[in-house]
């Protein structure tokens, strides 16, 4: 028997809901930021989802360094 591939696990896409509520944002906001392509995401037909892992990229490159005194 040929070896088969596992198959990928693949990950759990998030909505606009979800990543709102995640954030602690509105979901107008997460609207607003995929119109104005300031977040990476997903469009699938009509729906748009979000990629935890990229997100999480997202919010480590956008994040300020603390100022020290």
């Amino acid at each position: 028997m040929p070896d088969t591939p596992s198959p990928t696990k693949l990950p759990e896409l998030l909505d606009i809901a979800a990543l709102a509520l995640h954030l602690g944002v509105q979901p107008r906001h997460i609207r607003r930021l995929v119109h104005e392509k300031r977040i990476p995401y997903i469009k699938w037909g009509h729906l748009i989802r979000f990629d935890p892992a990229e997100i999480a990229r997202w919010l480590d490159d956008n994040r300020r360094p603390q100022n020290l005194r």
